[in-house]
């Protein structure tokens, strides 16, 4: 579910800040307030990217209302100037009946972006017995001037640790 993914990347990137934040004049800046940027395909082609402030701090339900009224707003063409300017990070999510996964480009000033691919059934092996588990392959993109590897590394590793726990949210 798109909300989760929000949520629980809010929660990381609060743990990993140095995907969060803008690389301005030769330098990273590191952001503490987390703004995503959710990327919303729009009717006639083409994707925009608002920022949803604060996913970190909000509730499941809290989220799925603004993200609902910010896909009516974009698509109905009524978008602040600020939810086009202010994402710290982007999530690209590629949705339902799409591809497994996406290898997302940065959008500057940003210095990381995730990217997510189809959630479906796959095998999957647990206590050693071959099961059907519904999962998503989730991408990182780090700008190495920020960030490296080591980075989106733990942030994915905790962005898998939260997912499987989704009572925690």
């Amino acid at each position: 579910d798109c909300t989760e993914v929000i949520t629980t990347g809010g929660i990381g990137l609060q743990q990993v800040p140095e995907l969060n934040g803008h690389f301005l004049d030769d330098r990273p800046v590191r952001i503490a307030e987390v703004k995503m940027g959710i990327g919303i395909a729009l009717r006639g082609g083409g994707l925009i990217a608002p920022a949803l402030a604060l996913p970190d701090r909000l509730s499941l339900t809290e989220i799925m209302q603004r993200l609902s009224d910010l896909v009516a707003r974009v698509r109905g063409g009524r978008l602040r100037s600020s939810e086009l300017t202010e994402a710290t990070v982007t999530l690209s999510n590629l949705g339902d009946n799409s591809a497994d996964m996406v290898l997302p480009v940065i959008y500057p000033p940003q210095v990381a972006i995730i990217g997510v691919g189809q959630i479906d059934a796959r095998p999957w092996v647990v206590d050693g017995t071959l099961a059907s588990r519904k999962t998503a392959t989730f991408a990182v993109a780090g700008d190495h001037r920020a960030n490296d590897g080591r980075s989106a590394a733990r942030f994915l590793r905790l962005l898998g640790e939260i997912l499987q726990k989704p009572e925690m949210l």
